[in-house]
């Protein structure tokens, strides 16, 4: 299951981010995963925990939104979005397409919980 190795870099990236924001956890972590990148998302979300553990990331809630799948048709110069088997443009219906999106795994977003918050909440107490 490469999942396991895509999310143990996920994790990596996110430590990095987090370490540069100076945060103590990471709350949520937004990903935008298309349905051509090779990564199926319900594999790589049990992956998570496993890959999370002992880190900075390890208990976030993770959030997987699916790409739609574009193409950019070389002849009509139309954009639009297509079935993933399917990648004919949805204008003029000509196969000579140019794939724009729908390829990707992007980490979008990631909900941070910094130092600076954890002092003032303890300060509450």
């Amino acid at each position: 299951m490469h999942e396991l190795s895509v999310c143990q870099a996920l994790i990596r990236q996110i430590e990095i981010i987090a370490e540069e924001q100076h945060a103590v956890d990471v709350k949520t972590v937004y990903l935008r995963i298309g349905p051509l990148s090779g990564i199926e998302p319900a594999l790589l979300a049990q992956a998570y925990p496993l890959a999370s553990a002992g880190s900075v990331a390890f208990g976030a809630e993770l959030r997987i939104e699916i790409a739609a799948v574009r193409v950019r048709c070389q002849h009509c110069h139309a954009e639009t979005e297509v079935l993933p088997n399917r990648l004919i443009c949805g204008e003029c219906g000509d196969w000579h397409t140019q794939l724009i999106g729908g390829d990707e795994m992007l980490l979008t977003r990631i909900e941070l919980v910094k130092r600076s918050a954890v002092l003032m909440e303890a300060q509450h107490v």
